[in-house]
């Protein structure tokens, strides 16, 4: 075989590689892989993206998986800033199709609050995995908090917003 020949059969194999790899990595419009590990997020409702039922269920690892932005912003909650790191809301409410105009967040408690969806993209309110870089734990607000970055906007800095701030937060559903 020529190199020429050689170098095109091995680009082409490698090419295939790739595409093959990304390929069974990816998800369809409509399709979202299972969770390999423990569940941490339900999310229902007015959605056209699911993996078990009427719902798409998501482990830590799909999550992060997303991709992660992280702000620092005073609270409520803890007498000093707090840097908070997450997956923005917005990018996971378009992953899963929602169609609705509010969400009802649900918390492990079975404390609610209802948000409107327009809040995720307008204010970049994020579902936080991680304060001052360690995951919470549910004696400490996780496994996932709604969180906004208070400190960019007077308005957050409201009840109205504070009380959207679900922690130990278990389910979304969109209305």
């Amino acid at each position: 075989m020529n190199p020429l020949a050689k170098n095109a059969s091995l680009l082409s194999a490698t090419l295939l590689g790739v595409l093959m790899a990304f390929t069974s990595h990816t998800t369809h419009a409509g399709e979202l892989a299972d969770p390999t590990g423990k569940a941490i997020l339900s999310i229902s409702g007015k959605i056209d993206t699911t993996n078990k039922e009427d719902a798409a269920v998501f482990d830590r690892a799909m999550l992060e998986t997303l991709g992660t932005v992280s702000f620092k912003t005073m609270t409520p909650w803890y007498t000093q800033p707090v840097t908070f790191e997450g997956v923005p809301l917005a990018k996971l409410m378009e992953l899963v199709g929602a169609e609705g105009t509010n969400v009802k967040a649900v918390a492990l408690n079975d404390y609610s609050t209802d948000i409107p969806l327009e809040d995720f993209e307008k204010y970049g309110a994020i579902l936080a995995l991680k304060r001052d870089g360690e995951y919470m734990s549910v004696r400490d607000k996780g496994p996932l908090f709604i969180v906004y970055p208070y400190d960019s906007d007077k308005e957050l800095q409201s009840q109205t917003y504070y009380g959207r701030s679900a922690w130990q937060l278990a389910k979304l559903i969109v209305e």
